[in-house]
């Protein structure tokens, strides 16, 4: 899975911004924290979930099942508004 082209990511510090273009069925703003903006980041190429989790993982100091929790809920929202290839 990876991020569609038709949304743009902004980060700025600790926020991060998911932007759909004009071609986006969904129109809005996703306002995020830094752990969506990691998200994201590694959405850029194709990745699989296991592949996301084990990337988190090395990067946060927080348990395995809070960051599996954390990458569910966000890649169900992302899903939602059509921003995901798969």
């Amino acid at each position: 899975m990876k991020l569609s082209n038709l949304f743009l990511v902004h980060g700025s510090g600790d926020n991060t911004v998911l932007v759909p273009t004009g071609a986006a069925d969904f129109s809005g703003v996703v306002r995020g924290n830094k752990t969506l903006g990691a998200i994201l980041d590694l959405l850029s190429e194709d990745i699989s979930y296991e592949e996301l989790v084990s990337a988190l993982c090395s990067r946060f100091d927080a348990p395995r099942e809070v960051i599996e929790k954390d990458v569910s809920v966000a890649l169900e929202k992302l899903r939602g508004i059509g921003a995901l290839e798969e």
